[in-house]
Order: structure tokens, then sequence, then C-alpha cells
């Protein structure tokens, strides 16, 4: 009976024990599983920040650690700590390494690929991009942060989808300057498949907010992006940050990348301006004589031919000497965006002054010819920003067939390597040399005419049509 009675009076203090251990074991995996939840490296689901708040807060046994849960993320949403996006300490050295935009964080790069900025992401260990402010004067009192999804600052705007952010240091309006901004986009939507569209666009120029593309960088972000792109003017609320659901930063344009993934990403651009401009085909090439496309792509002003006519004759003759060689004279200034895709894709030799015009060559067909023209004192005093046109036939797939300087034009009273002669030669207006670029022509024409037949027979007795001339499908893969 004794040893029964002390049985039973263990039985009472066991039970509790029993109980107290289960509430505590129970407490301390809620709280593990909050806590595996709120600072996880993958990408929680879109929700309010106060939504695992409300979780907890249906088990009234657990208020205690509701309230702790509730003071981490309220210190969290406060203590988001936002920096300028331009950061004036690199004013010297503004596109040097990490650049003086989002200065505090690195890009994701892997060898030949596309330089960018992915959030979240497990470099921003499952953080998001928040922006405050914009300004259109001065980026550094516009601001970038990263935050937990579910401890997002007070009067936070969410911005659901995908948002491309551009840092531009030159121009969305220029063609080329624009262009290049827009390119490693492009490269990055490749790189994963043309799996996601963007939602929105933020355009920055040193940290300033801009809003507007040029009209022909907008209509191929239209074409390649399958349909009209928009760009965010943060008109909402002034007071409250915007933070995107996911977000892709660029700002060192197509630095880094390899050759072939430029050559790849505009290809997927040329067949997708083709797409939208509704050609089904080029021409009437891969039937009877092959045919070359001699186009004299002119422009008016600055860099322009003092004697179109005369030069056009002499480009003319030569074309006429050649059997289904088609000689034609546009202008870059009175064109459409479809217009300009449809004739540099019946062009196989394009003439034309430097300028930003020559950024329609990737629209050609790969290989084709390209020949650039200079005014007096470019050579010298113009920097490598003279051989842009160089660098993107060569990244585009094309062939820069060399470039012409005209020696003659306005008189500098300094020596004509002295830098203060540029500002007269800048926009000089250019002469021509009739045997040479004669004898420049026909050479070039000898080239893309045995190149022609080599294609010409290759495909002359397929089934099919070359893939050049169809463009209902664009690889993304």
């Amino acid at each position: 009976m004794a040893a029964i009675s002390k049985k039973h009076n263990k039985s009472p203090r066991w039970l509790l024990s029993s109980i107290i251990s289960i509430f505590i074991l129970f407490t301390i995996l809620t709280f593990f599983l909050f806590h595996a939840r709120f600072f996880s490296l993958q990408t929680p689901s879109p929700q309010s920040s106060w939504s695992l708040m409300h979780e907890l807060q249906s088990y009234s046994i657990f208020s205690t650690t509701s309230s702790t849960m509730k003071s981490m993320v309220h210190k969290l949403r406060t203590s988001v700590t936002f920096l300028p996006l331009k950061d004036l300490r690199y004013s010297n050295a503004a596109l040097v390494d990490h650049t003086w935009f989002m200065s505090s964080l690195y890009d994701t790069h892997q060898e030949g690929e596309v330089q960018y900025q992915k959030f979240p992401s497990e470099s921003s260990q499952g953080r998001i991009l928040c922006i405050k402010g914009n300004d259109t004067h001065d980026g550094s009192w516009n601001y970038y942060a990263l935050a937990w999804p579910e401890a997002l600052p007070y009067n936070t705007t969410f911005m659901k989808g995908l948002t491309f952010v551009s840092y531009n240091h030159y121009s969305y309006e220029n063609l080329w300057h624009g262009l290049s901004a827009m390119l490693p986009f492009v490269a990055w939507h490749k790189m994963n498949n043309c799996s996601v569209l963007p939602s929105r666009w933020v355009l920055y120029h040193w940290g300033e907010l801009r809003f507007n593309m040029g009209l022909w960088v907008g209509t191929m972000m239209e074409a390649t992006f399958d349909g009209a792109q928009k760009i965010e003017r943060f008109e909402g609320p002034e007071s409250g940050p915007v933070c995107f659901e996911n977000a892709v930063v660029m700002r060192h344009n197509e630095g880094g990348m390899s050759r072939e993934r430029r050559m790849e990403a505009y290809d997927l651009m040329r067949c997708k301006a083709r797409i939208y401009c509704n050609m089904s085909s080029l021409d009437d090439r891969g039937r009877g004589v092959p045919v070359i496309g001699m186009t004299l792509f002119l422009r008016t002003g600055p860099r322009s031919f003092k004697n179109d006519t005369a030069v056009a004759e002499i480009f003319k003759k030569e074309c006429d000497k050649v059997e289904g060689c088609r000689f034609k004279v546009a202008h870059s200034n009175n064109l459409t965006f479809c217009e300009q895709v449809k004739l540099m894709g019946m062009t196989d030799m394009l003439i034309s002054p430097h300028g930003a015009q020559l950024t329609n060559m990737f629209l050609m067909e790969r290989n084709s010819s390209v020949l650039e023209f200079y005014p007096k004192g470019w050579l010298k005093l113009a920097g490598v920003g003279q051989y842009v046109y160089r660098w993107i036939a060569s990244w585009s797939g094309m062939k820069h067939e060399g470039s012409w300087r005209d020696t003659n034009g306005e008189h500098c009273p300094y020596p004509e390597d002295d830098r203060r002669c540029m500002p007269l030669f800048k926009n000089g207006r250019i002469g021509y040399d009739e045997k040479h670029f004669a004898e420049w022509s026909r050479r070039v024409l000898a080239d893309i005419r045995t190149r022609k037949i080599h294609q010409h027979a290759s495909t002359i007795n397929a089934t099919t049509l070359p893939p050049t001339t169809t463009t209902t499908h664009c690889a993304c893969n």
C-alpha cells in the first residue's frame, strides 16, 4: 500500500511537468517556424507585412510571443536604411566598378554574360528593392534601400510583377545611347528564355528620374517585349517609398558581355522587329539571281554630305554594273520605325555618315557590310566614341568595311590636333572622293556578290525558304 500511495503522489507532479514541457516545446517550435519563414533566403509570397502577425494572434495562448514578433517587425520596418541613388563620392569615376548609381551593391556577373542585379535573390538575402523619391534634377535626392517583404517600410506602395530599373549615363532619346541601355535587358530576358515580361520600366539618368525613351528606342522595346512598355512616373503619394515584388537593375549597358551573347541579343531584337513590322519575307531572295541591296542612308545638318547627289551617283553607277544590285537613297529623318526595319532588311551594303542613324545596321542580315564617313578632324580629336559603330557592327555580326575621313573642312587657328579645334570639326560636313568611293564600293560589292552566290547555291534546292527569310518565331533559348 505504501508503494502504491507513493506512486499516486508522483502522478500529479509528473502530469504538470509534462504539460509545462509540451507548452515550452510548442512555443519554441512556433518561434522557430516564424523565424525560418521571416529570414528565409527563398522569395516569400506577396502579402502585407502584418500577415504573419495575424496568424500568430489567432492563438491566444501565444499573445506574449505575438507581441514580441510584432515589435520585431516594427523595428525592422523602421530600421530600413535609404541611401542616395547617386553617390557623389564617386562623381569622378561615375562608371567605374559598381558605379555611383546604387554604389553599395555589386552586380551578379558570370563571364561573358550580362551584368545585373536581381531582387529578391540569394545575394540580397531575400530582400526586395525599394525606391523613394522622383526628383528629375538631382539624383542624390532620390534614394534606394533593401527591405524584407514581411517588414516593408511604413506607407509603402507595393508594385507587383517584374520591374526593369535602368541606369543610363547618357541619353534615352539618342538611338545609340538608348539602345545601349536597353540591350542588357534584352540579353537578360533571353538568358531567362523570354519567360517573364516586364510590368514596368524605371528610367534613371545620373540618378534622376526620366519619363521617356526616344520614339525609335521605345518602339524597339515594344516590339521586343510584345507590347507597349509602361514607364513608371511615381505619381502616387510622395511621402512613402515604392517597393517592387521583383526587380532587375542594369547599370553597365552591354559591358562584360561576350560578342556571342551580344549577337544573340541583337538577333532577338531583329527578329522581333520584323514580326512587329509584319515582314513575312525579305524579298525574292532565294529565287532567281541573288539580290544585293545597296542603301545610301543620308542625314541632314551636322556630318551630312556636302553634295548628296554626287555621292549617290558614284555608288549607283557601281551598283548598276553588278547583276541583281538594287540601289536606294533614303533619309533617316523621314522614315517610320517599320520603314527603317524593312529598308534595313533589304540592305546588304549600308553607306552612311557617322551618326545615330547607323544604329539601324543590326536590322540587316548578319554579315552585311557597312561603309562609314567622317568630316575633317575626327580621327585625332573625337576620342574612342568615334568607333561605336565599328563596335556595334562587330557585336551584331556585321562587317565594317572601313571609314573614309575627309581631309578638307573648316580652318582651325590652332594646330589641328589641339582640343580647341574640335568644336569647329564636330559638326562639320563631308565631301567626296569619286575615285576612292568607286573603288571601295566595287571591292565590297564583289565580296557581297560572292557570298550571296554561295548562299543562293546552298538554298536553291531546299524544300523551304532560308531561315533568314521567315520571321514567324524568334529563338529564345
